[in-house]
């Protein structure tokens, strides 16, 4: 994990009693420009606080210092420096895990051999060496290995030779310095034998990794953990072949020096491997015969601390030879591995830049050719990118593990994301907030008492609610020396004195939250002036619903939110000023004025008229308008019914023509007889015939066919009745 380019610029604390009580939405942690911003004067700001602390009582030998304190506040970082020392001739722990499937059992032999030349050859660099031996095949299920009742305990039995049942892993030798004792437990170890390619040798090197007690690691020793086999191994996800499903669970599975979990659990990731061998600081080394090579090459890439060996032959002096070149190499190499806490890595950047014996610094994080007495140095740097989602302070742990090395660095780290009223607080009103404090952090008298601090944040809690609400900070914020922290809400920003006021609850308008024209406080928009409505997006002026006459809606209607709503739902239109379906004055009343103006204006002809008519009609002496028009109504109608009996005189005579035309008058239809043109009348059929079959109920019996004829009638002949 690197910082790359995930810097944050550092934040910085206002102090400022009252800094929320406005309406900008802010936080009290926050970049300077920003509280400048929201009201924040620079004598009220304070940098956030960063504090290394080294803690120098607790005592080492290779890594250095041992423990480190840092208080971070988001946006800031730390950096310290890991002193890492290679000593001379430090003891060495090495275990033999090897692959005894039947295709090893050369190499086995050659092994046998190797105990007390190794001691003698390793003396030259070690002061004390021990060893260990374990032994793996693959997981005893099928289809890694024959499940036939007369094989599973002798895999060998079609050959005749005796060999050890299939093991996932199997613990033979805890560590040791008796190389007597070493040579003769090998000298008993018999082959065993497998089906398929791959063998189990990751999950047997997590076993030996992680059950440090069984095995006997010794706490001070160089860990070697050494790997022979002539294939390559299985990943996690081979066991599903075999119905296994469950993920290792990286712990320590042995029973009597047998491993339980291999028909269990899954084979083991590389990344899981690689953070066991990390955590127990153990260095590993792969001997592996050369068609493997490449395979093996590509794994040790993703192991930190490991060694390759190829050899042609495993003959005990090529294997003293890169049990020795491994060492040296391994040791030489000095380089450290940070690990966050899971629940953190996301909110810490971390950066490693060593300084090497020669004065070169390394770009890969680690140091090559270092000698015994030699010491590196890891200027290591630290920053939190922001707080937990519920913006708490936090207390993690860091480690930083020197690969190889039995010694760490434990860095502990509290990210201060909270911004507490304490004696550097600067307030307004000392006789009612508990924040008494000057501005260089002291009262004019002492320094407040952090114990009436607290008691007085309770007494201050009711600063913290508007009137009439019994909830703190409306139910959206905690209180804090008497004022609201509101909450980090991922629908926006929620902020105001009470954190009464947010960003996304109250009604959009166009796209705009309370239409662009209003505040949203607790869910209900605040509108300012000229406009109102739920999202402030209705005028409160009238002018927009005047008519050209000038009166409002024209007289028909009401104005709401700039817009007219006719009472009479006959009317429409912007103004109500449209009727389709109503009637004019001469349409609704032409009765009346046709009466009066056959009748005159005299009052007593007047009266022959009907009655109803004299109230709602305004007669004026000139009516020329209305009576016109329903003369002009009375001629349309008349020239269409009179189209109409034209046409149906035209359409008489027409037909009367046709008849005498086509009939003689004698009475004879010679001119209308119908003659067959182009086909000879020969062609025409003078009788219908049809066969008709009729079969009797049993199936025996022969069918019965009627023919019939049926004459047609003459195309010349009348009908007959």
């Amino acid at each position: 994990m690197s910082k790359d380019d995930h810097r944050f610029p550092l934040l910085t604390v206002c102090d400022l009693q009252n800094f929320q009580d406005g309406l900008w939405p802010g936080v009290r942690c926050d970049l300077r420009g920003n509280l400048l911003r929201g009201g924040c004067g620079p004598e009220f700001m304070e940098q956030s606080e960063v504090k290394v602390e080294v803690n120098a009582t607790v005592s080492s030998t290779q890594v250095s210092p041992r423990d480190i304190s840092i208080t971070l506040r988001p946006g800031s970082e730390a950096s310290f420096i890991v002193a890492v020392k290679q000593l001379d001739r430090y003891p060495v722990d090495l275990y033999y895990l090897v692959d005894v499937s039947a295709s090893m059992q050369e190499n086995l032999d050659y092994l046998k051999t190797v105990g007390v030349a190794l001691s003698l050859r390793m003396t030259q660099h070690s002061s004390d060496l021990w060893l260990g031996f374990g032994s793996f095949v693959d997981k005893p299920v099928s289809p890694y290995i024959n499940v036939h009742p007369s094989k599973i305990n002798n895999p060998c039995s079609d050959y005749e030779i005796r060999c050890r049942p299939a093991h996932g892993f199997h613990h033979v030798l805890s560590m040791t310095g008796n190389m007597s004792e070493f040579t003769r437990v090998i000298k008993r170890q018999r082959i065993s034998g497998n089906m398929d390619t791959p063998e189990g040798g990751l999950d047997a090197m997590l076993q030996a990794a992680v059950c440090q007690k069984a095995v006997g690691w010794r706490p001070e020793a160089k860990r070697l953990l050494l790997l022979m086999t002539d294939q390559p191994s299985h990943l996690a996800l081979d066991s599903r072949l075999a119905g296994i499903v469950v993920p290792h669970d990286g712990r320590c599975h042995l029973e009597n020096n047998v491993y339980t979990g291999s028909t269990r659990m899954d084979h083991p990731s590389v990344g899981q491997l690689s953070d066991k061998l990390l955590e127990n600081q153990i260095y590993s080394i792969f001997a592996v015969e050369k068609q493997q090579y490449q395979w093996y090459e590509e794994l040790v890439r993703l192991l930190p601390g490991s060694y390759l060996g190829k050899l042609g032959l495993f003959q005990a002096s090529n294997l003293i030879e890169l049990v020795v070149d491994a060492y040296k190499r391994l040791l030489s190499e000095v380089a450290v591995s940070v690990s966050v806490e899971d629940k953190a890595v996301s909110r810490y950047w971390v950066s490693v830049s060593p300084l090497c014996p020669n004065g070169s610094t390394a770009k890969d994080q680690s140091c090559t050719g270092v000698q015994p007495d030699q010491t590196v140095y890891f200027n290591i740097t630290i920053g939190l990118r922001s707080c937990p989602d519920d913006g708490e302070d936090e207390d993690i742990r860091v480690m930083v593990l020197p690969v190889g090395y039995n010694e760490s660095t434990v860095v502990r780290i509290h990210s201060k994301c909270r911004c507490s009223c304490g004696p550097t607080m600067r307030c307004h009103d000392d006789s009612q907030s508990p924040c008494t404090g000057t501005q260089d952090g002291t009262n004019q008298g002492q320094r407040p008492d952090h114990r009436l601090l607290n008691n007085s944040n309770r007494d201050s809690n009711w600063k913290c609610r508007a009137d009439g609400s019994d909830v703190d900070c409306s139910g959206r914020g905690e209180c804090d020396c008497g004022r609201c922290m509101c909450e980090q809400s991922r629908l926006g920003t929620v902020y105001g004195k009470y954190c009464e006021r947010d960003d996304f609850s109250c009604p959009y308008d166009e796209g705009l939250l309370c239409g662009g024209r209003g505040v949203c406080v607790s869910s209900e928009c605040l509108c300012d002036d000229g406009w109102t409505g739920d999202s402030c997006s209705c005028p409160v002026s009238e002018a927009t619903c005047q008519s050209a006459n000038g009166l409002l809606c024209s007289g028909r209607g009401r104005c709401v939110c700039g817009k007219c709503v006719c009472d009479d739902l006959h009317y429409s239109g912007d103004f109500c000023e449209r009727c389709p379906a109503c009637q004019s004055t001469c349409q609704s009343y032409g009765n009346c004025v046709g009466c009066r103006a056959s009748h005159g204006l005299a009052q007593k002809e007047a009266g022959q008229c009907n009655i109803t008519c004299a109230p709602l009609v305004g007669y004026m002496d000139d009516v020329s308008d209305c009576t016109s028009s329903s003369r002009l109504m009375g001629t349309f109608l008349s020239v269409c019914a009179l189209t109409v009996l034209c046409g149906l005189v035209l359409v008489a005579m027409s037909r009367l023509l046709l008849q005498r035309k086509g009939w003689s008058p004698g009475g004879t239809a010679e001119d209308g007889v119908y003659h067959c043109t182009g086909k000879d009348l020969s062609y025409i059929p003078t009788t219908n015939e049809k066969t008709v079959t009729y079969r009797r109920d049993h199936p025996h019996d022969h069918p019965v066919e009627m023919h019939i004829q049926v004459p047609k009638m003459p195309l010349n002949d009348p009908w007959q009745y």
